[in-house]
C-alpha cells in the first residue's frame, strides 16, 4: 500500500514536471506570460503578501541560484548511499502526508489551499530536470533549509507555528550535492530519459 501509493504521488509529479518546469533561463526569459501575480488574489486576505515567498513572476521558485557548499564547509561529506526503493518510499509518503496535514490544517480558505498545493507540487517537480541534468543546477539540496525539518512539529505533535525565517528566494544558498552517482554523460541521458518516460506512462 505504501508503496503504491507513494509511486502514484510521484508519477503525478514527474506527469507535472513535464508541462510546469521546462528548464528557464532567466537571462533571457521572462515569465511575465506565464505566471500571474497570486498577492490577495480575488480578495482572499489568507493571500496577502503571498509573492514575497518566491518573488513575482516566480511562482514556483523556477527562477533560482545555486551556491554550493564547499568541502570545506561540510562536517563532512555527503555520499549517497543506496537503500530498499520500499524504505526510500515509505519515507517520501511521510512527506507527502505531512504536506496534506500542513495544507488542511493551517489553511482555512480551499481556494488557498489549491494555489498553494500547486505551487509545492510545480515547485518539486523541478527537481526532476536537475536529476535528468537538463536544468542548471546539480541534483541535491539546500541543507540549510532542509534542518529545518524538525522544527515543523512541536513536543506536543502540534504543528508548529513559528515564523522559520527564511524565503523561497534562499533556496539554493547552502547547496550540497552528495557524491556517488552512477551518473554517465554518455549513457544516463537516454536511460534516464527511458526512465522518465516508463513512469509517465505508469501515471
Amino acid at each position: 500500500m505504501f508503496a503504491k501509493t507513494a509511486i502514484t504521488f510521484l508519477s503525478v509529479a514527474a506527469l507535472a514536471s513535464s508541462a510546469l518546469a521546462a528548464p528557464v533561463n532567466p537571462a533571457t526569459q521572462s515569465l511575465n506570460r506565464r505566471y500571474i501575480s497570486f498577492d490577495g488574489w480575488h480578495g482572499i486576505s489568507s493571500l496577502s503578501g503571498f509573492d514575497n515567498f518566491y518573488g513575482s513572476e516566480n511562482f514556483s521558485g523556477e527562477i533560482s541560484s545555486e551556491v554550493s557548499v564547499s568541502v570545506e564547509e561540510q562536517e563532512e561529506v555527503v555520499v549517497c548511499h543506496s537503500l530498499s526503493v520500499e524504505i526510500i518510499q515509505q519515507k517520501l509518503l511521510v512527506l507527502q502526508e505531512m504536506a496534506k496535514r500542513i495544507i488542511t490544517e493551517q489553511i482555512c480558505e480551499v481556494e488557498t489551499q489549491t494555489i498553494v498545493f500547486q505551487q509545492y507540487i510545480s515547485s518539486s517537480t523541478h527537481f526532476v530536470d536537475d536529476i535528468m541534468h537538463t536544468s542548471h543546477l546539480s541534483a541535491g539540496y539546500d541543507s540549510s533549509i532542509a534542518s529545518h525539518y524538525g522544527d515543523l512539529v512541536g513536543s506536543d505533535g502540534s504543528l508548529s507555528t513559528s515564523d522559520l525565517g527564511f524565503s523561497g528566494s534562499d533556496v539554493g544558498q547552502s547547496y550540497v550535492v552528495p557524491s556517488g552517482s552512477n551518473w554517465n554523460p554518455s549513457t544516463s541521458p537516454a536511460s534516464v530519459q527511458s526512465a522518465f518516460n516508463a513512469a509517465q506512462s505508469a501515471a
